[in-house]
């Protein structure tokens, strides 16, 4: 999972892992998971409709953000959009933002308010997560997995920042943990159904494959069969297939 995926070297690199002779690579890879599980536990109708309809939601979010007439190059619009879904994910301040997207502190922190603004109920979630939280010592998955968050307590400040960070990003990114660990079961159990098919590697939201070369198409649907359908959320689940020779040309 070190292997860099930004860079056209650190993407090329994934050419060095090759299929057997006669078999290829499927490259199983969960879509914006975070963000569906997001939805799901926030319950904010916007943002859920949005994956209902297959909308792209650093577009929804852009838009949300920046409005219709923000002048920014479509491009980088998006790429904005995409870290600021990500940094409020995870707690970033106006501060941080402003150095991951190269606006003042001030820009950053409108930014902030126009996507609570636009995703009301997530900033609900947000408080509730915390103060429920703090109230218990205890943070949890959708599945119940439990960790200890003491430090949301401490006077320290900044020890109490980092422990509300973790209160509300551990039910998101730890119940997209969970449903890849239940996916992986569920096609661990079926790929009796492909002769020589193995389950080979996991990083982070991606499962990888091996099968013989003549029953790849079947195996990346049963994978995909059994992926999207690992857990039923308010929101689809939905897996980016991609076949190939090697982990680069899989990777779709």
């Amino acid at each position: 999972q070190n292997i860099p995926i930004r860079t056209e070297l650190g993407r090329e690199i994934r050419r060095a892992f090759v299929a057997e002779p006669g078999h290829l690579l499927i490259s199983a890879d969960y879509s914006q998971i975070e963000l569906r599980v997001l939805a799901h536990l926030a319950g904010d109708e916007t943002l859920t409709r949005a994956f209902q309809n297959g909308e792209d939601i650093h577009d929804r979010t852009a838009l949300k953000v920046f409005g219709p007439a923000s002048g920014l190059d479509p491009h980088e619009l998006r790429r904005r959009a995409k870290i600021i879904n990500y940094a409020l994910l995870y707690g970033k301040t106006a501060f941080t933002l402003a150095k991951d997207i190269g606006v003042t502190p001030q820009a950053a922190q409108a930014f902030i308010d126009a996507y609570f603004d636009g995703f009301p109920k997530v900033r609900s979630f947000i408080d509730r997560t915390i103060e429920e939280a703090r109230g218990s010592g205890v943070v949890r998955t959708m599945f119940g997995r439990r960790r200890l968050v003491p430090e949301l307590t401490s006077r320290n400040g900044q020890i109490r920042s980092a422990a509300e960070r973790v209160a509300v990003n551990l039910p998101i990114q730890g119940t997209a943990a969970d449903i890849l660990k239940r996916a992986m079961i569920d096609v661990h159990g079926s790929l009796g159904a492909v002769p020589g098919a193995r389950m080979i590697l996991t990083v982070h939201d991606e499962l990888l494959f091996e099968v013989p070369g003549d029953q790849a198409e079947k195996a990346a649907a049963l994978v995909r069969g059994k992926m999207e359908s690992a857990v039923q959320l308010n929101v689809p689940l939905t897996v980016d297939i991609g076949i190939g020779p090697n982990w680069k040309e899989a990777k779709a």
